[in-house]
């Protein structure tokens, strides 16, 4: 019964708290499975981390107080990240928001198995103990991780595309974090209280102010891409911008090319317009129907870039949004 009740405030606060997230989250920006996959990417970080530790450790000389203190931080956070940098890479990111929530999530799963290792072969520990563990340290984990996947998403909003530099800032703010919370600089259940205070505000804070930046970038997306829609399906695409930018590039490519490319532009428009479509209803709490034609349109892009070709593409530039954000709009229709 002990060792029942320890695994339970060492494993539920964690869970809990990763499932307050996804509730905070109005747009629905996360689907439960993408959680768990998360979860089970922390849970692998955790295995590779200890394998690490426990080689590195003796490797490098240093005792359990050093090494827990300089170099496990950097190793542990390190390897959480390394999710995040596929999530990132793969356009399954959008806001800080889901940010958050993938992080957290990775940081949950990590400390799930930390504390299940440290339960066996500590089951005879102190209630305290598995408070800590449970409020202290398994939040520590979801949180740094958080850190890195939030300053990160909002790095790349100020880029076209993915840099792997971008992870650095966050990460060593994490791992400064992180080595931090192992000097033990207060009492282990002072520390505890300070984190379940300070963490769930600055996390409300956060995604208030990032749904604020998702809602306005709804708003105004959906506004133009619209306007753009209706011009080239009314035939006056020729009076707009992206019309007169289109006649200057008739020397350059073939004729057919430049009706693909027209073709390109009212298509991305219509799937940006469902992706904001389906952010609309999530926040006022209904979800979607699946779109059956959106598979089909999916192709058509892909085969309308071939079409073009890489030049095509970068001449289209100006017009065609291919920032991160723009591409995890696809992403979301294809799930």
């Amino acid at each position: 019964m002990t060792i029942v009740l320890g695994a339970a405030v060492s494993l539920l606060p964690v869970l809990v708290f990763l499932g307050l997230l996804r509730l905070l989250d109005s747009y629905k920006l996360v689907a439960l499975r993408a959680i768990l996959l998360s979860v089970l990417a922390g849970v692998l970080a955790a295995v590779a981390g200890y394998a690490i530790n426990v080689t590195l450790r003796p490797a490098l000389g240093l005792d359990f107080s050093h090494y827990s203190r300089y170099v496990a931080p950097l190793v542990e956070e390190t390897l959480k990240a390394a999710f995040v940098v596929y999530l990132l890479r793969q356009h399954k990111v959008g806001f800080v928001v889901d940010a958050a929530i993938h992080g957290f999530g990775i940081g949950a799963g990590f400390s799930l198995l930390e504390n299940v290792i440290y339960l066996s072969l500590n089951p005879g520990a102190p209630p305290w103990t598995w408070v800590v563990r449970g409020f202290g340290t398994a939040i520590m984990h979801g949180g740094t991780t958080a850190i890195v996947a939030m300053i990160s998403r909002t790095l790349l909003d100020r880029r076209p595309e993915f840099r792997l530099r971008l992870l650095l800032p966050g990460l060593a703010v994490a791992a400064v974090l992180h080595s931090l919370y192992n000097h033990f600089l207060l009492n282990p259940i002072l520390a505890t209280a300070v984190i379940v205070l300070v963490f769930p505000l600055v996390s409300v804070v956060v995604f208030q102010q990032s749904e604020r930046a998702a809602r306005g970038w709804v708003g105004e997306g959906f506004d133009s891409d619209q306007e753009l829609l209706k011009a080239v399906n009314d035939g006056r695409v020729a009076g707009t911008p992206v019309g007169k930018y289109i006649t200057t590039l008739r020397e350059r490519f073939a004729p057919e090319t430049i009706v693909d490319m027209l073709c390109l532009l009212r298509l991305r428009a219509e799937l940006a317009i469902r992706v904001k479509g389906i952010l609309m209803m999530r926040e006022s709490g209904f979800e979607p129907p699946p779109d059956p034609a959106v598979k089909d349109k999916l192709r058509e892009l892909r085969y309308l870039e071939r079409s073009i070709g890489k030049t095509g593409l970068v001449a289209l530039h100006p017009f065609l949004h291919t920032s991160t954000r723009d591409r995890w709009q696809l992403t979301v229709l294809g799930q």
